[in-house]
């Protein structure tokens, strides 16, 4: 008996034994977890020591010591229950986060960490080591849990190195490689909540708590640019050499980090950009001191967050093609010498170029008609035409306002003489009604005097002679016919002067007219024919030559 109660004994000892030793690492409660902004606290248990603690909430069991020195506790083995343990952000691990596609236009790819092709489209979440590249005209927008944004322009490569989050508090630590291209970054601040954002590229790193910044990786150099916050620079692998602070920028390169140099204003603009009326999107800038060109991104939203065209100029004029109708926004910028872009101007415009409008055939530069007739391209859908006629630029003080034109043309009638714009605009049929496209480009002209009929005159000698009003440097066709149509055709002739003399035609009725060509090519209409009829010589009836005919005239015999 006595033999089997030492065994039990010794038995009940080995097992109570690591009983204790449990104890001594109790299981992690979460209520006795407070989270802060960029700490959390911990209550201590019954049990607990630094090791224990270090071990299940921060990333190494060695951080005990640390957390030692931070908390001012001098006995591991002898912490209170109910001791405050705080744990900085720095000392907690890293949860996987991830970025969401919130914009994007173009062609986009990506490749995930493990190399399988990912699928863009909004919404869609990509993970740390993603690669993602934008194509021609191509743009992509990133959003991060804590709501900052990555956006990359044409022609872009990133890699996502780092996309993790501290545990407990969420604190952002993320890190972009800029393997080609551009990216700009909108970071939410990270003061508070001590997170971490950087952009690396082959030579520098863009450190940040919270600003927005740009880097541009140009052959073998690193430009930032920093529009708010500060941006801390470094060349790879070695500290912060710099702080840009807003409105600076620099280059890095082999040579080392550049100094700091302020960017350019934001470009004003000239005209009127709110209204765009053609397919080509134009925007003009006042020149800036030290421009060496300007670059426009065109965007569906304030933010520039979703980028649908870019363009660049070496001018002050900036062009872009291929927008459909709609509310936009155009942020353009100024780019230094040595390439730095400066301080964005933004501002929002409405394009409504469709349908567009047809091609204005005449009159162009001036007219001699007595009535004066437009005419247009035709334009395959259109249900009407609108023709407008002024007397002045601005189209205040309209002589002819057509709105529902069905045909490309249209007689006006004798005019006053002057100067006169005119422009025509296309009306289809949409399914909400008759939808009016911009009007043309203004065309303008002079109307002059019609070229009058000639003056006929029958010499004595048989010859007849014709003159006419001219004007210095006109040269001129005369054609006499034996019908009103003038298909058969006595005579046709050229003179540089407004007059001609020409034989006698046997007797008959003939109709003679005149066209004037002007210096500056412009060719006048054919004067009103004049019906004449020739006996056997052009008298009067008191045997008068015949020096006028105005309308029908009867020779005399």
């Amino acid at each position: 008996m006595r033999s089997t109660f030492k065994k039990i004994a010794f038995l009940a000892l080995f097992v109570a034994g690591p009983s204790r030793l449990l104890a001594a690492s109790p299981a992690f409660d979460p209520s006795a977890l407070q989270v802060g902004v960029a700490t959390v606290t911990y209550r201590a248990q019954l049990g607990d020591t630094l090791s224990v603690i270090a071990e299940q909430l921060t990333a190494s069991k060695s951080n005990w010591v640390q957390l030692a020195q931070l908390n001012h506790i001098g006995n591991d083995r002898t912490i209170p229950v109910g001791t405050a343990v705080i744990i900085p952000v720095a000392l907690l691990p890293d949860d996987p986060s991830t970025a969401q596609v919130s914009a994007m236009s173009g062609n986009i790819d990506a490749i995930a960490a493990d190399g399988r092709a990912i699928d863009i489209n909004i919404g869609a979440t990509l993970s740390e080591g993603a690669i993602i590249n934008t194509g021609s005209n191509s743009f992509l927008t990133l959003t991060l849990p804590d709501q900052s944004h990555i956006a990359l322009p044409s022609n872009s490569q990133v890699k996502l190195s780092k996309l993790r989050t501290a545990r407990y508090t969420k604190s952002p630590r993320t890190e972009i490689t800029l393997l080609k291209g551009r990216v700009e970054s909108k970071v939410s601040p990270l003061d508070k909540n001590k997170g971490r954002f950087e952009v690396h590229s082959p030579l520098a790193v863009a450190g940040v708590r919270g600003t927005d910044f740009r880097v541009d990786l140009v052959g073998d150099s690193v430009m930032t640019e920093v529009l708010s916050g500060g941006v801390a620079v470094a060349k790879k692998s070695q500290p912060p050499a710099l702080t840009l602070h807003p409105g600076q920028g620099n280059v890095t390169n082999a040579k080392g980090v550049g100094k700091a140099v302020a960017l350019l204003p934001a470009p004003q603009f000239s005209g009127r950009p709110q209204l765009q009326e053609r397919p080509r999107v134009r925007f003009t800038v006042a020149p800036i001191a030290g421009a060496h060109g300007y670059r426009a991104q065109i965007a569906t939203d304030a933010d520039a967050r979703n980028i649908v065209s870019e363009a660049e100029s070496d001018n002050i004029e900036l062009k872009i093609d291929g927008l459909a109708d709609g509310q936009y926004f155009v942020r353009i910028t100024a780019l230094d010498q040595i390439g730095l872009q400066g301080i964005p101007r933004i501002a929002a415009f409405t394009l409504k170029a469709r349908p567009e409008p047809p091609i204005s055939i005449e009159p162009k530069n001036k007219s001699r008609s007595e009535d004066v007739m437009f005419s247009w391209a035709e334009v395959g859908n259109a249900q009407a035409y609108h023709l407008q006629v002024a007397s002045d630029a601005g189209f205040q003080q309209l002589v002819v306002d057509q709105a529902a034109l069905t045909a490309p043309q249209f007689s006006a009638g004798k005019l006053a003489l002057g100067t006169y714009y005119w422009r025509v605009a296309t009306i289809v049929e949409q399914t909400n009604g008759r939808d009016q496209g911009p009007y043309g480009d203004p065309q303008s002209f002079n109307l002059l005097p019609a070229l009058q009929v000639p003056k006929i005159a029958d010499a004595l000698d048989g010859d007849l002679s014709f003159s006419w009003s001219a004007e210095p440097g006109q040269n001129f066709v005369v054609e006499i016919g034996r019908d009103a149509a003038f298909s058969t055709l006595l005579l046709t002739q050229t003179t540089a002067t407004p007059e001609i003399s020409v034989p006698r035609p046997a007797a008959g009725a003939y109709f003679i007219r005149v066209k004037a060509i002007d210096p500056d090519g412009y060719v006048s209409p054919f004067s009103a024919p004049q019906k004449i009829y020739i006996g056997s010589r052009w008298v009067t009836s008191d045997g008068s030559p015949l020096l006028n005919a105005g309308g029908t005239t009867q020779a005399g015999y």
